[in-house]
């Protein structure tokens, strides 16, 4: 089949929708389909039009049903777009789709409910990047992997290891690139006057992966995720993750995973951060929780979802 993937411009190299985007294709082209990938749709022709994020595909969505009107549309629901609530825009346009894509289980629930039936969960693959890393043994090692802007708190981790004692060995390695300017001069003082904290910049996925699976601990500390692709980057590096408790995160490991703290709870997130790098048994539970969840990762498993809507779209 003849299939646009509309994945909205964006100013780093690498982000969420440019992340998705390339696995698809690879799996839908692996598959035998004619993909091409757009970021401004100019009324060309398809059987299937799949858009990552509901309100900025919005344009392209319409303009595809305008022009292409028994063209099947697949709408991928991305954190923005269903957290804190779904906007007017962003719910006219789950309407005009023909199958929704959350990227997580509990995502469901921010779907209005005449949407609902037309919802399939593909959680994101993730695959090993590196060869054998060893983990330092006179530092304990935390990334941050995620762009820079408020809805990911990125300095929370920073903040937190401030109130470690001065014994901690953590050091914390931040992956990502400036999305909201005020950040560049935030990052520069956290750097000038935190010695724990270095900000990496953002890096290709190869290196991303070297930083991830060199850490004793990845912090995810976002306000809301649509389904964090980095839970299952970390998960199959051997790297234990912790966690702000959110729909996202929750949805992929579950409520009872032990390194889930409060959004925005800097003094919660120090005194982890200090059980994960004390307490060999706390760690240890951190990893087997982790690794329980590490087959649901499988590219394998994500290909096959993503080629199901797709067939079942094309013979209907």
């Amino acid at each position: 089949m003849k299939i646009l993937l509309y994945s909205p411009a964006s100013t780093v190299r690498r982000n969420g929708n440019h992340q998705t985007s390339s696995q698809w294709v690879t799996m839908l082209r692996e598959a035998g389909h004619e993909v091409r990938t757009i970021s401004h749709y100019e009324g060309e022709e398809a059987e299937i039009f799949i858009a990552l994020h509901a309100v900025k595909s919005r344009e392209a969505v319409l303009g595809f049903k305008k022009s292409v009107p028994k063209g099947k549309i697949i709408l991928a629901l991305t954190g923005t777009d269903i957290y804190p609530a779904p906007s007017d825009d962003a719910i006219d346009t789950m309407r005009k789709a023909d199958a929704l894509v959350t990227l997580q289980r509990r995502a469901i629930g921010q779907v209005p409910e005449d949407c609902r039936d037309k919802v399939v969960t593909i959680i994101q693959s993730a695959k090993t990047h590196s060869g054998p890393v060893k983990k330092s043994t006179s530092e304990f090692n935390v990334a941050v992997v995620g762009h820079l802007r408020d809805v990911k708190d990125p300095l929370l981790t920073a903040k937190a290891s401030r109130r470690l004692p001065a014994s901690s060995k953590i050091r914390i390695r931040h992956v990502g690139g400036i999305l909201e300017s005020q950040y560049a001069a935030l990052v520069a003082a956290e750097e000038k006057d935190n010695p724990r904290y270095d900000w990496l910049g953002e890096l290709s996925e190869t290196e991303t992966a070297e930083v991830i699976a060199s850490s004793h601990l990845m912090v995810l500390s976002s306000l809301s995720e649509g389904g964090a692709r980095v839970v299952g980057e970390s998960i199959v590096h051997g790297t234990p993750v912790l966690s702000s408790r959110i729909a996202g995160v929750v949805g992929l490991v579950g409520d009872d995973y032990p390194g889930l703290f409060e959004v925005g709870g800097e003094k919660d997130l120090a005194a982890m951060l200090s059980r994960a790098e004390t307490d060999p048994d706390f760690y240890a539970t951190l990893k087997e929780q982790a690794s329980h969840f590490a087959g649901q990762f499988a590219p394998e498993t994500e290909k096959q979802a993503i080629l199901k809507i797709v067939n079942k779209l094309g013979e209907s």
